[in-house]
């Protein structure tokens, strides 16, 4: 729930100048065209930890470079994904939740992609093997899907993201560390998934972290969006950063 289409803005390039080497990325799944972001931080001397970043409803936009340059800023390389191939950026809604649709109902699909996602990282450099997968609204569920798969990677993260559980999928085969960031007052993603996630979380014994910000509805992160909250914001990617440094105590 975005506002914007793929467009880098003057005062984004002159950052991505300054810290970060970001650019744009084509790549091939299953014989479909995907074009996703990739940046690193300045040179420092060993490979860099790698986020991979996964967009929301309106696709990979404007939105996604700003968080991954921010990212690259703090000492993080970034791919950010394209989960619905190149040139699509949804802006109408009913699209939206057409290309969201697709996915969620084709699980193994949505996996591939997010493998292929990394599969691209990797190729381009980036530290696969220590590596964090986060997400936005439609991200957060993807990156939950990925956990699930059993993916080899030392975190996943949600932003007011969906965390309702498929019908018989759980979280057994999940091998890294789980940090769910949620609004309290979010309205398309109840309170009552929170709980169910906890719950599913442990049973399976993952090592997980849920954070509810009061007053903040759903995609309080979107700057310019009604629903943004600053306060919710700031705190939300705090605890984000620091999530990483602990997950990469070395990187």
């Amino acid at each position: 729930m975005k506002i914007g289409r793929l467009a880098v803005t003057l005062s984004l390039l002159v950052s991505c100048t300054a810290f970060g080497e970001g650019r744009m990325v084509s790549y091939q799944i299953n014989g479909e065209a995907y074009e996703g972001y990739y940046t690193t931080p300045a040179e420092s001397g060993k490979p860099a930890p790698l986020v991979l970043l996964v967009h929301d409803w309106d696709g990979l936009t404007d939105y996604e470079v700003k968080r991954a340059e921010m990212l690259a800023e703090a000492g993080y390389a970034v791919f950010a994904a394209d989960l619905f191939g190149a040139g699509v950026r949804p802006t109408k809604n009913e699209d939206k939740r057409q290309h969201t649709g697709e996915l969620y109902q084709d699980r193994q699909k949505m996996r591939d992609l997010l493998q292929g996602a990394m599969t691209k990282a990797q190729s381009l450099g980036a530290n696969t093997q220590q590596a964090v997968a986060m997400g936005y609204c439609f991200g957060g569920a993807a990156v939950l899907e990925m956990a699930r798969s059993g993916a080899d990677l030392k975190g996943f993260v949600t932003f007011h993201g969906g965390l309702s559980t498929p019908e018989g999928q759980d979280y057994s085969q999940t091998k890294g560390s789980v940090l769910i960031l949620h609004g309290g007052a979010d309205q398309a993603i109840s309170m009552s998934d929170f709980a169910a996630l906890s719950q599913a979380l442990e049973k399976a014994k993952v090592d997980s972290e849920m954070i509810t910000y009061s007053g903040a509805p759903h995609a309080f992160t979107v700057y310019g969006s009604p629903n943004y909250r600053q306060d919710a914001d700031v705190k939300s990617w705090q605890r984000f950063l620091t999530y990483l440094k602990s997950v990469f105590p070395d990187g």
